[in-house]
């Protein structure tokens, strides 16, 4: 994964830690904790909890595991999309997986999810997988989401596909950018692969996010895929 670095001067990252496992709770805010740019302002045990604390806790980014008791990370990712869809602010959710190929993840991104990371990944992965969701950019770049998302993807049952149709809305050039976002091209490599200035691409970005009505390029790639527009491989 391509490092993002601190910002110079921002305020702090607020992560909330959602797992069952305790010492692993503790791993990662030993990590997080170590980054003049980050700050864990809670912790919870399973989906549930996870919820209440983030009713009344101001937090930018969530590590969700996926499977815990009571409520798991799937509920609660859905959790909250549905507080944003009624006007609330909800963090980003990064969730955290022990296999390479798990069977929620294309449930998972559909719920809300902003990305994938293995829960062995190298700390700054995730780190970076932090910085890169929070920033909202080039939040499919890890090997392991766009994988996953290619993989399940191309499994779904025809009935369960989005139709090709709904790209109709978008421009040659819009089609061509939404290609390369699920590549896992950031904004700035798009700019350079297609000789425009990068305030360019952020404007196409923007606009393929509103014609499709999805939240952000997660959301959008995997329509590329199910639509076929991309397919894993080519």
């Amino acid at each position: 994964m391509t490092a993002v670095p601190p910002p110079e001067a921002a305020d702090p990252i607020r992560v909330v830690l959602v797992d069952d496992q305790q010492l692993v709770r503790a791993g990662f805010a030993l990590v997080i904790g170590s980054q003049p740019d980050m700050t864990v302002v809670g912790e919870a045990g399973d989906g549930a909890q996870a919820l209440r604390m983030l009713a009344g806790v101001e937090a930018d980014v969530v590590l969700m595991d996926v499977r815990m008791p009571n409520l798991d990370g799937l509920a609660a990712t859905r959790g909250l999309a549905e507080r944003a869809a009624g006007g609330g602010r909800v963090p980003k959710v990064v969730i955290l997986t022990t296999f390479d190929l798990d069977e929620y993840v294309l449930q998972a991104i559909r719920a809300g999810a902003s990305g994938f990371l293995l829960k062995d990944a190298p700390p700054e992965d995730m780190l970076a997988a932090i910085r890169t969701v929070h920033a909202g950019d080039a939040v499919i770049a890890p090997s392991s989401t766009r994988r996953l998302i290619a993989t399940v993807a191309d499994l779904l049952p025809a009935e369960d596909r989005t139709p090709p149709a709904v790209l109709d809305a978008l421009t040659d050039r819009e089609r061509e950018v939404l290609v390369l976002i699920a590549r896992g091209r950031s904004n700035t490599e798009i700019a350079a692969e297609l000789f425009v200035a990068e305030a360019t691409v952020k404007t196409h970005v923007g606009r393929i996010l509103t014609k499709l009505d999805v939240r952000d390029r997660v959301q959008a790639v995997v329509l590329a895929y199910e639509t076929g527009l991309v397919t894993p491989g080519r």
